[in-house]
């Protein structure tokens, strides 16, 4: 199963996160930087509304969707990185970063890191979702 959801994420490049605005949800597409099994690493813009709507409550959803229909659904929280090494890596691995924010250091950046506390995969039409397990 594990092998079978991993392949779905590495399938979608854009799965859609989802956050809470007050009572509204908010879904909208990104662009992970870095996945690690089901840890997920999101950049974004302290500017962003997603920025307030994290801060305000962490609890997240991606939802990760292939060609064949088949999706995976990573439940989790939220959480900002300061571990300048992780940053590093990240911002050296990702040129579309180093194109748009120049440094590193820029104040606009922020980087989080979704830590799974579930993950559940379907099958196209199979109507039932499967769980994966979390190697934690």
């Amino acid at each position: 199963m594990v092998e079978l959801a991993q392949a779905v994420i590495q399938a979608d490049r854009f799965p859609y996160l989802a956050t809470i605005d007050g009572d509204q949800p908010r879904l909208r597409p990104v662009s992970p930087v870095r996945t690690d099994g089901f840890t997920v690493y999101v950049a974004n813009l302290r500017s962003y509304h997603k920025t307030a709507e994290i801060q305000g409550n962490p609890k997240v959803e991606l939802c990760y969707l292939d060609e064949h229909h088949d999706h995976v659904r990573i439940t989790g929280v939220a959480e900002v990185v300061d571990d300048r090494k992780v940053l590093q890596e990240i911002w050296e691995a990702n040129p579309l970063l180093r194109q748009y924010l120049g440094e590193v250091t820029n104040p606009q950046l922020i980087l989080y890191r979704i830590r799974p506390n579930r993950v559940r995969f379907m099958r196209e039409w199979a109507l039932d979702y499967y769980e994966v397990p979390l190697n934690k």
